[in-house]
């Protein structure tokens, strides 16, 4: 049964729920700007370095050793947030099965991944810092973008399964699958099948995606998604999907990241260069340094996030227009953005500033306006 009317109440209380996330987000960014400069302004930088230095004079460890007490002091100063935001705001509201035990989990799963590959980023930053710290930023950037395509490959296979369980859909939706497989065939995209995965483990809302690269490539479906949307309107969200496929969005969005990811890092030798007067560090490539490289990466970062969302919200609006013209089924497709957005708990029409600076999609109200008033070529 299609969905043809956003639920009034769930909007209301879409539009606290959005409000006390837009919060946390600016009270989260406030946090680690403070904590970086009270690194540098305090001295304690140079103390830690000071104090590992009495342990080692290796670079590499020097380097691994100051990343996670800098790093490790953040995480356990955030965690009250992490956990009023990621567990006691989506309960409050409904959004989530989520048990503490699982919450517990997936932090030191996340914190497991974060440690080997940040250590990994870190690592392979300062030695460049070491070897070239004239040219360090370009080289870095390049490095990045062979680490995002090599992370975007494996991912879905390495990854995705440490927090997730993937059975193939065809053991009980063997209809739907074929159908998904041919509209990933008509937009020429080689998948490896079509994943059910435990969405609802965590969360009551719904989701789909095409991930991987390559081999790696495989459509996935939220078991919340399959459990309360009909067969039309997954494929028409799948459709969306394979919309970005179809405009090349995955590489354009590495290339496009990877820019700014050099234009950043440049900045980050500036400041670096600057701090080295200014806070009297030894060099770039001094790991003393490194809350300073922090705040210039992040403050970066929060400044360009609006033009990467208009970015963004361009690029979903084209594959709104390829899901609609390769299924040929606006009403569908307007029913699982509603359903979405009252499932999700979404606002569906926030106010303009907040679409601009945080919002990567459209306005689900102004997707499923779009929807309806598709008119079928044939």
């Amino acid at each position: 049964m299609s969905e043809t009317t956003l639920d009034p109440e769930r909007q209301r209380e879409a539009k606290t729920y959005a409000r006390i996330r837009q919060r946390l987000i600016l009270v989260d960014v406030g946090i680690g700007g403070i904590y970086a400069l009270a690194w540098l302004v305090l001295g304690w930088s140079k103390e830690l370095k000071t104090t590992l230095l009495g342990f080692t004079s290796n670079d590499w460890l020097l380097v691994a050793g100051f990343g996670i007490v800098f790093g490790g002091i953040y995480y356990l100063i955030n965690l009250p947030l992490s956990f009023y935001a990621g567990y006691t705001l989506p309960h409050r509201f409904k959004q989530s099965n989520q048990t503490v035990k699982d919450w517990i989990s997936d932090q030191i799963k996340g914190l497991l991944i974060g440690f080997i590959l940040g250590g990994v980023i870190l690592e392979i930053i300062y030695t460049v810092l070491r070897a070239a710290p004239d040219t360090w930023w370009l080289w870095v950037a390049f490095i990045m973008l062979l680490f995002n395509v090599l992370l975007a490959n494996l991912a879905p296979v390495l990854i995705f399964p440490i927090f997730y369980k993937f059975v193939p859909l065809e053991d009980e939706y063997t209809e739907l699958a074929e159908r998904l497989k041919s509209l990933a065939e008509l937009a020429g995209a080689r998948v490896r099948g079509v994943f059910k995965f435990d969405m609802s483990r965590r969360t009551k809302a719904a989701n789909a995606a095409l991930t991987g690269l390559g081999n790696t490539r495989r459509i996935i479906l939220g078991d919340t998604l399959l459990d309360e949307f009909t067969s039309d309107e997954i494929e028409t969200v799948l459709a969306h999907e394979l919309g970005h496929h179809v405009h090349k969005d995955i590489p354009k969005g590495i290339l496009i990241e990877s820019v700014i990811t050099l234009v950043g890092l440049y900045l980050a030798s500036l400041g670096l260069l600057w701090g080295t007067t200014v806070f009297g560090f030894e060099g770039p490539a001094d790991i003393a340094a490194l809350p300073l490289f922090v705040l210039v990466m992040g403050a970066y970062g929060f400044l360009t996030m609006p033009l990467t969302n208009a970015y963004s919200r361009a690029r979903e609006r084209r594959a709104d227009e390829y899901a609609l013209k390769a299924t040929d089924n606006g009403s569908a497709y307007a029913s699982a953005l509603i359903r979405l957005a009252n499932q999700n708990l979404a606002d569906a029409d926030p106010e303009p500033w907040v679409e601009i600076l945080l919002y990567s999609h459209p306005a689900l109200s102004k997707r499923i306006e779009m929807a309806r008033n598709y008119a079928s070529p044939n």
